[in-house]
């Protein structure tokens, strides 16, 4: 499964096309956000993709989960998001 990984001074709309891709072509997605403004903006792009997928029938859902991440040796608890079709 692959990961998209969202920072603070991403732009939703690229993560989205880029999401929306990967949802096309594996039907699964998952997206991690550490911090506010990551995490702020993931729920932006999952969004904006469900808008960009629904036209070829798919409704999509997220579901949200904890996960411990490692950054340049640090652990980190980052926020996951599941994204697949209803």
């Amino acid at each position: 499964m692959d990961i998209l990984k969202v920072s603070a001074q991403s732009n939703p709309k690229s993560v989205a096309g880029a999401l929306a891709a990967i949802l096309r072509e594996h039907g699964t997605a998952e997206v991690q956000a550490v911090g506010a403004g990551a995490v702020n903006q993931a729920v932006k792009a999952i969004a904006i993709a469900r808008g960009f997928v629904a036209p070829n029938g798919i409704d999509l859902v997220t579901i949200p989960a904890f996960t411990e991440i490692d950054i340049d040796g640090t652990e980190r608890t980052a926020i996951k998001f599941m994204v697949g079709p209803r």
